[in-house]
């Protein structure tokens, strides 16, 4: 007799959640905590949301007897990164009277509000509600947020491969109604009336699943990096379909030698006609293979190595009725965002600006918010998130151009975005402390501080236009995408890292770990003696991940 799987906690909790539902109604009523039920809080996810508390006042809170500072994060689900100025007006608001004022803009192409009482959930949803906003499957063991080159000047074609961001995101959302129930006060619906979820059933899937497209020459999505990777195929001005790369993924668990990142491989070319099918098809695959009973081995890059590359393909080929063709011919030659104008196809303008680990703001004299807020106030602009979390003021008429230059000039949104350094300007941190629980050490809060120590280091050795990639996480789960950079940054505990090194400028390689548990002093000291011998050893325009590859310094 085979032994019975053991079932988690997390498969138990979905299960038995009544479509999401839980007790999640029951517990937002309960004014005595602003925490929810345990099991609620891994329900809330797949709502959009994280439970989260506020780290640097644990002890405080716990020396005066009280509960910890809860608090949640919203974020939305925004397919292609691309909302409107109604709809940045409102999260402007939202995030200014709800939130602690900042708008967060993520490394998957879309924006976060942390702080949120427990009593401003729902008052916070209805505001998005009422733009047509919504945070449904942004968290959760569901499909994630698609993903899309973010710049309509990459290519003529970038609308009709766009659309695909949204078509596929729809198809994969859950089927329950528990979002709208419990959020939007939409009236329960009886158990018969619950609409099947052939997609999901009643189990989703065993962790989080993400998917990219990417249009060549450009890789800002690091498309190698996701559960499914999309790369566009255009020939003659038109778009034949994509290249499909299955089984990239960059978390890891420190001192699990089982865990470790991947990125994708490419299964081959399938025409546009049938992407939508192939890729429902390669989820549940991963639905049914994929393990359930450790979390830390669940992503679907774990399902294809145990199943191996061949097995994985014949069965999504078996379940769509189509096969894969040969893949095509594609180059990726950058990741970095275009800063500044660019002007596309049709003659519109987009401009590219910098924020800063993705944080809109208005501090230190820099009121980049308040900016927004006035160019969105036009009606004049899109507003476009990158992968890279920067913004794009997008799909601006020739004849609006001046305006939005003159409001960004005002602000001096133009000269900080032309002033800052390559190195910055290639730099991602995820959120990391003070309000997520799995953070390790520091991370946006103190990356900023590092490169203008890390700036003076390239300057000394004539490389301060070198756009040497560079991304910090607070732990090693990679949210900030560290395994793909050039130098990475994982955080082990509070002040210490482990030093990553090698990945290519283009996103096909991974990096390898270098040293371990370095505090500031000694990065410092291991990128100047590299800095000193990229400068003087490198082959023509050789990047620094592709010189430290070939020097062989890594194990």
């Amino acid at each position: 007799m085979a032994e019975a799987k053991k079932e988690t906690l997390a498969e138990k909790v979905k299960r038995l959640s009544r479509g999401l539902r839980g007790t999640l109604a029951e517990s937002l009523k309960d004014e005595h905590t602003g925490s929810l039920r345990s099991d609620d809080q891994l329900l809330l996810k797949f709502h959009g949301m994280y439970q989260q508390d506020d780290r640097d006042r644990r002890d405080e809170r716990a020396l005066k007897k009280l509960e910890r500072l809860y608090s949640f994060m919203i974020r939305l689900r925004i397919p292609g990164g691309m909302i409107g100025p109604v709809h940045w007006e409102a999260l402007h608001n939202v995030a200014g009277e709800n939130s602690t004022g900042t708008i967060k803009i993520t490394t998957r192409q879309t924006v976060q509000l942390h702080g949120i009482l427990k009593s401003k959930i729902k008052p916070t949803i209805k505001a998005f509600d009422s733009v047509f906003l919504d945070s449904i499957a942004a968290c959760g063991d569901v499909n994630r947020n698609v993903t899309c080159t973010s710049n309509p000047a990459a290519s003529p074609l970038h609308k009709e491969v766009f659309g695909y961001a949204g078509e596929i995101s729809r198809s994969l959302l859950p089927k329950t109604r528990a979002y709208y129930e419990i959020w939007l006060d939409e009236n329960l619906l009886a158990e018969k009336e619950e609409p099947e979820d052939p997609l999901y059933k009643d189990v989703y899937l065993p962790r989080k699943f993400k998917i990219a497209i990417a249009i060549p020459p450009y890789n800002d999505v690091d498309l190698f990096t996701n559960d499914i990777g999309l790369i566009a195929i255009i020939e003659n001005g038109q778009l034949l379909g994509f290249n499909v790369a299955v089984g990239g993924g960059l978390g890891t668990t420190h001192g699990n030698p089982d865990t470790y990142p991947r990125v994708g491989t490419v299964f081959g070319f399938i025409p546009k006609k049938d992407i939508l099918r192939i890729v429902y098809e390669i989820v549940t695959v991963q639905r049914d293979f994929g393990n359930r009973e450790d979390r830390k081995l669940s992503r679907l890059k774990y399902t294809l190595d145990r199943l191996g590359v061949e097995f994985y393909k014949r069965e999504v080929e078996k379940r769509a009725a189509i096969s894969f063709e040969a893949a095509k011919d594609f180059q990726f030659t950058t990741r970095s965002d275009d800063f500044g104008w660019k002007q596309d196809a049709a003659g519109n303008w987009h401009y590219t600006v910098f924020v800063e680990n993705g944080r809109v703001c208005d501090e230190h004299g820099y009121n980049l918010k308040t900016a927004l807020l006035e160019v969105s106030k036009t009606r004049r602009a899109t507003f476009r998130f990158t992968c890279n979390q920067n913004l794009i003021l997008s799909d601006i008429f020739p004849k609006d151009k001046d305006l939005i230059e003159s409001i960004l000039v005002k602000f001096g949104v133009h000269r900080k975005t032309a002033e800052v350094s390559p190195i910055r300007k290639n730099s991602i941190a995820c959120v990391a402390l003070n309000t997520c629980s799995l953070a390790l050490a520091e991370a946006q809060r103190y990356l900023p501080s590092l490169i203008d120590k890390i700036e003076p280091l390239l300057s000394k050795h004539n490389l301060s236009d070198e756009p040497v990639s560079i991304r910090m996480t607070g732990c090693p789960n990679g949210c900030a995408r560290p395994y793909i950079s050039e130098i990475g940054l994982v955080g082990t505990s509070y002040g210490k890292y482990n030093l990553h090194l090698g990945a290519d400028a283009e996103g096909y390689r991974l990096n390898k770990k270098f040293k371990e548990d370095l505090d500031e002093s000694a990065i410092l000291h291991e990128l100047d003696g590299l800095f000193g011998r990229f400068s003087k050893e490198r082959n023509g325009k050789e990047s620094f991940g592709d010189f430290i590859n070939r020097i062989g310094i890594l194990n």
